[in-house]
């Protein structure tokens, strides 16, 4: 129980240091560029202390989640001196707003970055892609003798696996089977149950392609049907056990994590995409449905599944949920929507745009976009943004996603 709560509370915590980190983006980029910073804070509500250097104010508050960065003429409703008013920011060029707005949403993904890193220099890169790469070849094949297991695996001397036979070795990527290509490895056990005798085997070692023939044998295996039910059934086997984990040295984890990185970052786009359609079933678990592991998280149910990670001591699982979390946390907040970082570069260029044709035509440069214009769809976004963050939280507590081992 103790570790749980360790784990809850540490991933808790990296949350918060991430949503500091990002508020900090945006100080350091306009610190940078010469606008006027005039506080940056961590954490909101009652301030605990603070103090002042230079012309900023730095403090910390009771709530140690999040924070923000207040730079000075960040729109033109804000109010700013008459002596800082050239130093405003909305009066700066387009690239330098839109630089300081997209560096919140970039250090999550530098601090996505430097987590895998982390991660494939301890533990390895886990195989989330499913890539059908082998880490074992075995030297004998069994039949099955119950519908939960194979017989223990007590090869004879000399005996040979048919993969093994074939000249497959571990680290070799099966790239097609009988012709058919297999880009998991789901689709390549698919292929090989489907096989028997002589099979082409088109595997990937290191910068070579080879082409091996497998003479596929057909054994007692469990099946399980589109019922759900599983039986002993005649498949296909070639005696290879599947990569769950790439292991990395310190330089070769750079192009290993950068890989991974980008896998995760469209895995993540893509959940963005469906976010809206997984919300009826966050409301259907709330009442007493059962819960889609696929469906949204709150902070709250990411830190319980960082607690149970912790609990269990699946560190690697830790670490994949906190750079997953900050990846989804820097795609979202580029979305084009106030009042989102990815707004505000909206209104920036759109701007930029609109006077460039102005002047393409004679014209003079329009005023700023009034934000007063825009609070009535600001005000929709922020209320369905509660409304969506009020169902996960209440979802991650009375039913909530657990691990399953």
């Amino acid at each position: 129980m103790l570790a749980y709560i360790i784990g809850v509370v540490l991933f808790a915590l990296c949350i918060g240091a991430s949503l500091a980190l990002h508020e900090a983006g945006h100080l350091l980029s306009a610190k940078a560029f010469g606008m006027k910073v005039r506080r940056y804070f961590v954490g909101f509500g009652p301030r605990i202390w603070s103090f002042r250097r230079g012309e900023t104010e730095y403090g910390l508050k009771a709530v140690p989640v999040g924070g923000f960065c207040d730079i000075a003429g960040m729109t033109t409703l804000d109010e700013v001196d008459p002596e800082d008013e050239p130093r405003a920011m909305w009066r700066q060029k387009t690239w330098k707003r839109t630089v300081v707005m997209a560096t919140g949403p970039f250090t999550h993904f530098l601090l996505g970055f430097v987590v895998l890193y982390v991660m494939a220099v301890t533990f390895g890169l886990p195989n989330v892609a499913e890539k059908p790469v082998l880490s074992q070849v075995s030297a004998c094949v069994r039949d099955a003798t119950t519908n939960a297991q194979v017989v223990e695996q007590t090869c004879r001397a000399g005996e040979t696996g048919p993969a093994q036979a074939a000249g497959l070795r571990g680290g070799d990527e099966v790239v097609s089977v009988g012709g058919v290509s297999t880009p998991t490895w789901s689709a390549m056990v698919e292929e090989i149950q489907h096989s028997t005798g002589p099979t082409p085997f088109v595997v990937r070692r290191g910068d070579q392609t080879l082409l091996l023939t497998v003479d596929v044998p057909r054994v007692d295996r469990p099946v399980t049907s589109a019922d759900g039910r599983t039986k002993i059934a005649q498949v296909g086997v070639a005696g290879v056990s599947a990569t769950t984990s790439f292991d990395y040295t310190a330089w070769s984890a750079v192009g290993g994590t950068m890989s991974f990185a980008g896998d995760l970052f469209g895995q993540t786009f893509q959940k963005l995409v469906q976010f809206p359609q997984r919300i009826p079933a966050v409301i259907n678990a709330i009442f007493g449905g059962e819960r889609d592991s696929e469906t949204p998280v709150s902070v709250v149910g990411a830190s319980r599944i960082g607690g149970e990670a912790v609990e269990a001591g699946l560190w690697q699982l830790f670490l994949l949920l906190l750079a997953g979390l900050n990846f989804f946390m820097g795609v979202f907040n580029l979305l084009p929507l106030l009042p989102l970082d990815g707004g505000h570069i909206a209104v920036i260029w759109y701007e930029h745009v609109r006077n460039w044709l102005r002047d393409r035509r004679g014209k003079t440069a329009a005023a700023p976009v009034d934000y007063t214009r825009l609070s009535g769809i600001t005000m929709v976004l922020v209320l369905v943004g509660g409304a969506v963050m009020l169902l996960t939280v209440t979802a991650d507590i009375v039913n909530p996603i657990r691990i399953t081992q």
